[in-house]
């Protein structure tokens, strides 16, 4: 799922000497609003994987990213894409983690994800919101080649090669912000994600159409959890 934005970022940060002959895989594939897939097509990859949480258009093999490894081993691509999924991660570390392993030493990692005043979308979650200064931090194990920001909509993007001697960071110690929690966080909790939904439903009840009685009694419950 990406806008323009994010498709020609792709366009311009992968040539066809990059990908062509080479094994690559998209992780966080469903096309829900637009796709890399036919751009990275063009230019005449060896394989092309895409896989997501769920089957639908664009999704070759349903696989969690948690899972990348375990599913294709380590150094199993040359190209690794990923747009608009990490945001959506609780977990976000693992997935890097993940993301980082199967890539082949030498091979190219792109991510385009989404910013700090980015409002939320639930697709089925939303966590973080990753800045420049978070990217450069999270693949200082990597050699970064670009970093944009979305010129459209608040987002970042990034393109960087895996050395020929890869050692990994820890990330524990990184913060990101949440949207969720709106401040910079190492985790979040489950209770706070499930206290998060119900205000956002309480919120959603109060701009629908319903009778004053259930709108005057979803604003007690508002202000009873302040």
């Amino acid at each position: 799922m990406c806008n323009s934005a994010c498709l020609q970022f792709i366009q311009d940060n992968l040539s066809r000497g990059e990908a062509k002959n080479k094994r690559v895989l998209e992780v966080g594939s469903l096309d829900v609003n637009g796709s890399p897939r036919g751009i990275i097509e063009k230019l005449l990859p060896l394989s092309y994987t895409g896989v997501d949480i769920s089957a639908g258009p664009g999704v070759d093999e349903v696989c969690d990213v948690s899972g990348l490894a375990g599913r294709f081993g380590g150094d199993s691509f040359d190209v690794v894409i990923s747009t608009e999924m990490l945001e959506h991660v609780r977990d976000w570390r693992t997935a890097i983690a993940n993301l980082k392993s199967v890539l082949k030493p030498g091979g190219l990692l792109l991510i385009t994800t989404r910013s700090e005043g980015y409002p939320y979308h639930g697709y089925p979650y939303d966590f973080w919101r990753f800045g420049e200064d978070d990217l450069r931090s999270i693949f200082s194990d990597m050699t970064v080649l670009t970093v944009a920001s979305d010129p459209l909509v608040p987002g970042i993007f990034i393109k960087a090669v895996k050395p020929l001697e890869y050692k990994e960071k820890g990330l524990s110690q990184i913060a990101l912000y949440s949207i969720i929690s709106k401040e910079r966080r190492l985790r979040i909790s489950i209770g706070e994600i499930l206290f998060f939904r119900f205000t956002r439903t309480i919120r959603e009840l109060l701009s629908a159409a319903l009778p004053d009685g259930i709108k005057r009694l979803a604003k007690k419950i508002l202000q009873l959890n302040k």
